[in-house]
């Protein structure tokens, strides 16, 4: 058990400093922020100055190892257009995109589960035709093109939902449903196909045999058996969920880490870019570490594979 918690947690570590250094050298490939930052009259001196100010004049290897060292400190550097450290930008986004997300994996689970439960419990009736249609329509359809047909629908033509912004609990709904939607459908199909199986087991055709009302059978010898797959899949589910919110948080303008990261990257901001992608790929990978620790946990398998 110990060696299992080791080898995922040193496995966990080697990808965040394997993050670190592609996202340091691939952000560098993006421009050259002096240019954009200076004015395009500028003379060459005032270029240089610049330069040498924010350490872009030296070495990239030099950069790099000042950058590790700083990271180790807990010095993520500071915002080439904002000038303050990016910790402290971050560090206000934050919240936001944790609630985003939450709420959108929250509207999966609650939508999905009993939907996939329902429709594999009855296979050819009318509500599993439901769940395999919600299911394809989730893997399908684009959440960015799904979050503009709301702001039609619902903000703009019936006004029951602002269209942008974070200021009170109607403005989470439309970016929240619209993010959770993919989600959805993926677990839509996957409990379906979770409970289709086990249905067919000894045990749960000798609860029907007995006579036990259909309910009592899902919820009491079906549901627990196909919470693992889930509870795994909930945790990419996650992370999927963190990423693509950078293109609904643009979309709603939820002021979140996503508006930030597409700022950051428009105005080539490489320390907040870093930063940004380094907290997301840390959050993610965090989220998987503690799902296979909790998979090991619940089937004893995993710990000997």
């Amino acid at each position: 058990m110990i060696s299992f918690f080791a080898r995922r947690v040193g496995e966990s570590l080697a990808l965040i400093l394997g993050v670190l250094v592609l996202v340091f050298f691939l952000v560098r490939l993006t421009g050259d922020p002096v240019g954009l930052m200076m004015p395009k009259e500028a003379p060459p001196e005032q270029r240089e100055a610049f330069a040498a100010e924010m350490g872009l004049d030296r070495p990239l290897p030099v950069q790099f190892a000042d950058y590790m060292t700083g990271v180790a400190r807990g010095d993520f550097g500071d915002s080439l257009r904002q000038r303050r450290p990016t910790l402290e930008i971050v560090a206000e986004r934050l919240p936001a995109t944790f609630q985003l997300a939450l709420a959108a994996l929250a509207f999966a689970v609650l939508a999905s589960v009993p939907l996939g439960l329902a429709g594999g419990m009855r296979p050819g009736t009318w509500i599993d035709a439901l769940a395999r249609g919600v299911g394809l329509a989730g893997q399908t359809v684009p959440n960015f093109w799904l979050g503009m047909l709301f702001i039609v629908w619902f903000a703009v033509g019936l006004g029951w939902f602002p269209a942008f912004g974070r200021d009170g609990f109607d403005s989470i709904v439309l970016p929240a449903v619209a993010l959770g939607f993919a989600g959805m459908g993926q677990l839509v199909r996957l409990t379906r196909s979770a409970v289709l199986e086990v249905r067919r087991s000894d045990f749960v055709r000798t609860a029907q045999a007995k006579g036990v009302a259909g309910a009592r059978v899902s919820l009491k010898h079906v549901l627990p058996n196909v919470a693992i797959p889930i509870v795994s899949v909930l945790g990419i589910q996650f992370t999927y969920l963190l990423g693509g919110s950078v293109y609904i948080e643009v979309v709603f303008a939820w002021p979140g880490l996503g508006t930030l990261l597409e700022t950051a990257i428009r105005d080539t901001d490489f320390p907040l870019v870093q930063t940004i992608t380094i907290f997301l790929s840390f959050f993610a990978i965090s989220i998987h570490l503690l799902t296979d620790l909790a998979y090991g946990l619940i089937d004893p398998r995993l710990r000997a594979a």
